[in-house]
């Protein structure tokens, strides 16, 4: 005890605290205290394994959806790409025959086709033209793969005593689908049609397709009737002939470069059928070939000629597709002496169920022409039971504006077709058809236009039909359509049929006015252009 005391007593002050540092520790840690770190270590390193993996793991998902993301991005962009490629390209319908801009023949014969009531008669120097309902038959006859119309009347087999026309050309239409020669209607008849179901009675389905759409229209939807063959077009306003209708039309021949056309027209109808609203973009492939900016150069019975066709309403004008009123303007706007307007009715107001508006498209192109540019302008209206009595205060308005103006030339006349007894009562109504001028064109000196529309606001804003707008340079020579379609206004026009306004107060039907007869002059084929 001594000796141990003395040699803590000896050693220096350092070496002791040293030893006694030592002294105190262990040499080796205790069992318990490794294993206690052994876990903990253990532990750790678990846990840093775990979040080694985990991480990776979350890199890997995040990778695979942004692989993902990207693999979508990429087929939703060569989605979008293949539809802008078909979109910019023309995807050849199954009805245009493999015709396209390139190969469709643009020299072609016209010829105007007429329809002339029983009873009515002219000189023997007036100009006649082959009849409507021979023009059809001569048309169908020579159809080999398919027939195309579009018509909202379709009473082909009425009990009228003249409606044979019609039942002769309905029985040409089931002889046709007898021949393998399909047939395709676009109509808008909301009554029961015996014509049509007799059609889908009679014909094989694959041989009639017929397509219905009045959902898309007012009520008293009208149609441009159109007949195509692969190379023959025929327009006609209804699809109903009898001989109390004054109808005026044109046929081409062997015109493959307007069929094209036509047929795209005939292809956005028919796309309609199982919409219930008008798409507001149109697929390429019934964007209009020619328009009033590209017009069909071609030749007409060896004539230098340019021609488009129009459409209405303008939500049925795809791009490239003018409208009605455009085609309008731009035949007026070209004219240099005159303007020859036949219509069967002239209103220029648009109406609802609630009110009627000023409609001045036309009335104020009219307007232009006579004050700005000194055309003469000449209007020829059907007088009937269901003239309006506002025509007369519109047409008192033109008159009116040339009051002092200097080469201002406005003249108007009334076609009258039922001068002894304008007015008839229901019951004669409903068994009498009227007799009326249905003519709708206008010739200039240098175009003209020949649409299925009266010039009234609703025919235009509401309505579903079509217009051919037809150049030509020359019209002198007897072949040209635009001074053979002047001779029929003029022979019109100088008819004792033809008469000129005066006002009474002695009220006629729904109307204050009264017919006044024209001077019995007599109709010549005259090219002169002179003031009738």
């Amino acid at each position: 005890m001594e000796i141990r005391q003395h040699e803590w007593l000896s050693a220096s002050p350092h070496e002791g605290f040293e030893q006694m540092r030592l002294k105190s520790r262990p040499k080796e840690p205790s069992p318990s205290l490794t294993r206690v770190g052994a876990n903990f270590y253990s532990s750790v390193k678990q846990q840093d394994y775990s979040a080694s993996v985990w991480l990776r793991r979350k890199d890997k998902l995040e990778h695979s959806q942004q692989k993902c993301i990207v693999i979508f991005a990429l087929v939703c962009c060569f989605a979008i790409l293949v539809a802008l490629i078909f979109s910019a390209v023309d995807i050849m319908g199954e009805d245009e025959d493999g015709l396209s801009e390139k190969n469709c023949q643009n020299k072609c014969r016209i010829a105007l086709v007429e329809n002339i009531p029983e009873g009515l008669t002219y000189s023997e120097n007036a100009p006649f033209h082959l009849s409507l309902f021979q023009g059809w038959m001569n048309l169908l006859s020579m159809a080999k793969k398919s027939v195309d119309i579009v018509s909202s009347h379709w009473d082909l087999n009425h009990s009228h005593p003249s409606a044979c026309q019609g039942q002769r050309l309905f029985e040409k239409l089931l002889q046709l689908t007898s021949q393998n020669v399909e047939i395709k209607l676009v109509s808008d008849v909301t009554a029961d049609s015996k014509v049509l179901e007799a059609l889908k009675s009679k014909v094989a389905r694959k041989k009639y397709r017929y397509y219905y759409y009045c959902s898309l229209f007012s009520e008293n939807t009208t149609f441009f009737s159109l007949r195509v063959t692969p190379s023959r077009v025929h327009g006609i306003d209804a699809f109903v002939l009898i001989s109390q209708m004054k109808e005026l039309g044109v046929i081409f021949y062997n015109c493959s470069c307007l069929v094209l056309d036509l047929q795209r027209i005939f292809a956005l109808y028919s796309s309609l059928k199982f919409k219930s609203r008008v798409p507001q973009t149109w697929s390429k492939r019934l964007y209009g070939v020619y328009d009033n900016e590209k017009k069909l150069q071609l030749q007409l019975n060896e004539t230098k000629s340019q021609a488009f066709v129009s459409n209405s309403p303008k939500l049925f004008c795809p791009k490239n597709r003018s409208f009605d009123i455009d085609a309008i303007y731009s035949v007026i706007d070209d004219a240099k002496q005159y303007v020859y307007i036949a219509v069967m009715d002239y209103l220029p107001i648009s109406s609802t169920s609630t009110k009627r508006t000023y409609w001045p498209d036309l009335d104020g192109k009219i307007r232009e022409a006579l004050v700005l540019r000194s055309v003469k302008v000449r209007l020829l209206i059907s007088f009937w039971k269901e003239t309006d009595p506002l025509t007369f205060n519109f047409i008192s308005s033109l008159k009116a504006i040339c009051t002092e103006i200097a080469n201002c030339s406005l003249k108007v006349k009334f076609f009258d077709l039922e001068r002894e007894n304008a007015c008839v009562t229901k019951e004669q109504k409903n068994h009498t058809f009227p007799r009326l001028n249905r003519n709708k064109y206008m010739v200039t000196d240098g175009a003209a236009y020949i649409g299925n529309f009266d010039w009234v606001g609703n025919d235009f804003t509401q309505n579903a039909g079509t217009g051919l707008v037809i150049n030509q340079a020359d019209v002198r020579n007897n072949t040209s359509i635009i001074k053979q379609l002047k001779d029929v206004f003029e022979r019109d026009w100088y008819s004792p049929y033809a008469r000129t306004l005066q006002p009474t107060k002695q009220p006629n039907c729904s109307s204050l006015f009264k017919l006044r007869p024209s001077s019995n002059k007599t109709v010549t084929n005259n090219a002169s252009g002179k003031d009738p």
